[in-house]
C-alpha cells in the first residue's frame, strides 16, 4: 500500500493525509468501489474498503463491525470515511452512535441524508423487502448533522436511473436520489457533479472533489 502524502499545515507542522475507508451503497459490494479507490490512491491516500450485507444485514449488523474497523485503522493515524449512497448514511450513523470515534472528515456521494423518496415509495407499495434491513435508515435519513466530523456531500446531476421510474424525482436528481435529499443542516460543503447515482463511483470529477475535501475540508471551486 502506498505511503500517504504529507501536507504542511500552518506553523510548519507536518500532518499525514488521513487513511480513507470506503463504504458502498445498497445492492452493491466492495468491487464497485474499485475505480474510486484507484483514483484516491493516485491522489496519495491510503485506501481501504468496508463490505457489508446491505439488505440482509443492514445498518444494525454493519455498525459494530464498522466501529471496530475504524478503531483498528486509527492505530495507524487519522481516519476519514467516504460513503456512497447508503454507505454515507451508515458512516454518519456510526459517528452519531459513537462520537468518540477518531474520524475527522466524511465525504458522502449521493447519500439521501434527508431521507429517500424512492425508499418511501417502495415501502408504501409493499415492496420494502427489496431494501431489507436498510429500509428504515433509507426512508428516514439522518436529518441535521451536528457531529464533530466535517461532512461534505458530492451530489450527481444526471437524472438517469431506476429511481425516476419509482418516484417522481424530477430533473434535479441523480436518477435515484433527489438533490434536495442530499442537503441537510450541518454539512460543511456541498458540490454538484455531472454524474448519475451509480456514475458517482466512476466519475473522475467526483473523485477529485472527494480528495479535495479530504485534504482541505472543502471542495474545489
Amino acid at each position: 500500500m502506498a505511503e500517504a502524502t504529507r501536507t504542511v499545515a500552518a506553523g510548519g507542522v507536518v500532518d499525514p493525509l488521513p487513511q480513507v475507508l470506503l463504504l458502498h451503497g445498497i445492492w452493491n459490494g466492495r468491487v464497485w468501489l474499485g475505480p474510486l479507490a484507484w483514483r484516491l490512491r493516485r491522489e496519495g491516500f491510503r485506501v481501504a474498503t468496508f463490505g457489508y450485507s446491505t439488505a440482509f444485514g443492514g445498518a444494525e449488523a454493519a455498525l459494530p463491525r464498522l466501529r471496530q474497523r475504524i478503531q483498528r485503522l486509527a492505530q495507524q493515524g487519522p481516519v476519514a470515511l467516504v460513503g456512497h449512497s447508503l454507505g454515507g448514511l451508515i458512516a454518519l450513523q456510526a459517528l452519531r452512535q459513537a462520537p468518540q470515534l477518531p474520524v475527522t472528515r466524511v465525504v458522502c456521494l449521493g447519500a439521501p441524508l434527508a431521507g429517500s423518496a424512492v425508499a418511501q415509495t417502495l415501502l408504501r407499495r409493499g415492496l420494502g423487502v427489496a431494501l431489507g434491513r436498510s429500509a428504515a435508515l433509507l426512508q428516514q435519513g439522518l436529518g441535521q448533522w451536528d457531529g464533530s466530523a466535517a461532512v461534505g456531500m458530492v451530489a450527481g446531476s444526471v437524472a438517469l436511473g431506476v429511481g425516476n421510474r419509482i418516484a417522481a424525482l424530477g430533473p434535479d436528481s441523480d436518477g435515484t436520489v433527489a438533490l434536495a435529499e442530499t442537503r441537510v443542516p450541518g454539512l460543511r460543503d456541498h458540490c454538484l457533479v455531472r454524474a448519475s447515482h451509480s456514475g458517482l463511483l466512476f466519475s473522475p470529477v467526483a473523485a477529485r472533489q472527494a480528495a479535495a475535501f479530504l485534504r482541505h475540508g472543502r471542495f474545489a471551486a
